[in-house]
Order: structure tokens, then C-alpha cells, then sequence
């Protein structure tokens, strides 16, 4: 081989490793499919600093709200698969949607790579302190006389789904009104614009504590230890009731192997972080922190039971 060849060789070769490393080193876009300060949102704030340290890689969440968060999760599904973008999906997202959207600009199983689910939650049924009674046989003699006039503020798929097969079971007509997040609904809810929504406890449990809310029930199968006072659903006499509320974080469909272990484990590593995993626990998270296959077989699951929990329950697709 010529000298001069030879030289060239070597150079393109020693300059790969840059290549890579500046690769490496462009920020990592993290899209929330919500607006600031909901719940999806605070959990990817908490983490992100610890995955940097990780990574040790810029990160940078970006907002980007819509109803039921498909703007974000369709931008995530055709990013370009080389680690540059990757979104926090939840059960709305990345399960609901699945059957509640009779089209959707992306698939759910085929379009992405699921990387580590974050933490799950029941909802409170959370309602205007000026509705009346306490209990959930309260809110359904009030609908009863006020059929069709309340308003459900709806912050995304898993409140939706969760509310309107309550709903349902309860033979009690309610409005559905679409808000971009949770933090636009608990607003709503506050001020009266709309009666009730679906929340996570971290959502609503200052507010029902301050007295601007109240709490019907919560739509897990167990009390929540930041309420212990609100009944569950199921107690109150709707047996079988049980929706959770997760979140975790997605790639696109196409990253490679090696990308995605890399994000996992800087994900386990935040959520073990002892600071992070007790500020989840304060805000009635309970951590997961599993394997991209765990995640991967949960939101099967869970595209599969909401899809019968829909069509049994005759929701209005969209």
C-alpha cells in the first residue's frame, strides 16, 4: 500500500472516535407530551439532571402539549432513531390512545422502543369544592339532577378512559372537555370552568388539602398513603374498578441496542438516586425502574385491557 494512502487511512480512522464523541455530545431532546408542571412533566424534570450526570450529556425536555399528548408522541415516533430525541410516554399515550383513536399517525407497538417505565399511580376523582356531598353516591344523585351539565375536564387518555367507563357503570351523563396536560385542568377544576377531572395524586393533593378541591374516590385498587381518607372506587361500590396512571420513557422504533441500554441505565440510576426516589414517594409515586422488555410486555398488557375496557364500554371512539 502507498505511503500516502496508508496516511489516509490511519486519519479518517483516528478521526471516528471524535466523530462518535461529538455525536455524544449534542443534547439529548426529551419531549413531554404535556404542559409545565403536570405530572409527566415534574417526574421528567426530577430526572433529567441525574440521567445528564449519566450520560454525561446535555438534556433537554421539551413541552409539547396537546389533547391526549399525540403531537408529542407522533414528533418521537419519527424522529431520527440516533438518540437525539426520545419522549415520556404514559398510559394515555402509549396504551389508551391504541383503541380510543380509530387513526392514529403512529403505532404504539411498531413505532417505538420502550425504555424504562418511571413510576405508577392511581387517579382521584377530583372535583370543585362547591360540588356537593363527599361521597361518590353525592356526585351521582347531583348528576342525576343535573344531567348532561357537568363538565369533565380531561387532562389525557388514562382521565378519559378511566372517567367515561365510571361513568358508564354509574348510568350518569357527563361532558367531556379537552385540556392540553394536567396542570390546564386542575385550573379548570379550581376556578369552577369545569366541575371534575381525573387526577394523579400529585396533581391534586395540595389542592384538596388547601380545600379548592375535593376527592370522590381514587381509581386504584388500594387507598393511596398520601390519602388515606379518599375510598377507592371499587369500595364504593363499583367492584372491579381499577386504572392506574403510568409513565416511562420511549425511543424511537429504530435506536440501536447499544443507545437504548445506555438510556436505561441512566434512567436506574436517577430513579435509584436516594433524593429523587424520595421526592416520587413524597409525591405518591411508586417507583418501577424496569427492564425495556418488563415496560415493553406492560404496555402490551395494557393496550390489550384497554382496548376491552372501550369496546365494552361503548366509549365514543375518536
Amino acid at each position: 500500500m502507498r505511503t500516502k494512502e496508508l496516511a489516509l487511512i490511519t486519519g479518517v480512522l483516528c478521526a471516528l472516535p471524535a466523530v462518535v464523541d461529538a455525536q455524544n455530545q449534542r443534547p439529548l431532546r426529551v419531549l413531554v407530551a404535556s404542559a409545565p408542571a403536570g405530572p409527566a412533566d415534574v417526574q421528567a424534570r426530577l430526572l433529567v439532571p441525574k440521567m445528564s450526570e449519566a450520560l454525561a450529556r446535555t438534556l433537554i425536555v421539551d413541552n409539547r402539549a396537546s389533547n391526549n399528548g399525540v403531537f408529542a408522541t407522533e414528533i418521537c415516533a419519527k424522529a431520527a432513531p440516533d438518540g437525539s430525541t426520545v419522549c415520556v410516554g404514559n398510559s394515555g399515550t402509549h396504551a389508551v390512545n391504541a383503541t380510543l383513536y380509530q387513526k392514529l399517525p403512529y403505532d404504539v407497538l411498531r413505532d417505538f422502543r420502550a425504555v424504562s417505565q418511571f413510576s405508577t399511580t392511581g387517579m382521584v376523582v377530583a372535583a370543585n369544592a362547591k360540588l356537593p356531598g363527599a361521597t361518590l353516591q353525592d356526585l351521582v344523585a347531583y348528576a342525576k339532577k343535573n344531567p348532561g351539565k357537568t363538565n369533565i375536564a380531561i387532562p389525557g387518555a388514562t382521565g378519559q378512559l378511566a372517567g367515561d367507563a365510571l361513568w358508564s357503570r354509574l348510568q350518569i351523563e357527563m361532558n367531556n372537555v379537552n385540556y392540553k396536560g394536567s396542570a390546564p385542568s386542575e385550573i379548570a377544576v379550581v376556578s369552577g370552568e369545569s366541575q371534575i377531572s381525573l387526577l394523579t395524586p400529585l396533581a391534586s393533593m395540595n389542592h384538596i388539602a388547601s380545600g379548592r378541591m375535593k376527592a370522590y374516590g381514587i381509581t386504584s385498587a388500594q387507598r393511596h398513603p398520601l390519602l388515606p381518607n379518599v375510598p377507592t372506587i371499587a369500595e364504593q361500590g363499583v367492584q372491579g374498578y381499577d386504572f392506574q396512571f403510568w409513565t416511562g420513557l420511549f425511543a424511537p422504533k429504530k435506536i440501536s441496542e447499544r443507545t437504548l441500554r445506555e438510556l436505561h441505565k441512566a434512567v436506574v440510576i436517577a430513579l435509584q438516586t436516594p433524593e429523587v426516589r424520595d421526592r416520587y414517594t413524597q409525591l405518591g409515586l411508586v417507583v418501577v425502574a424496569n427492564s425495556p422488555e418488563e415496560f415493553a410486555q406492560v404496555v402490551k398488557t395494557d393496550v390489550e385491557k384497554f382496548r376491552k375496557a372501550i369496546l365494552e364500554s361503548g366509549i365514543t371512539r375518536l
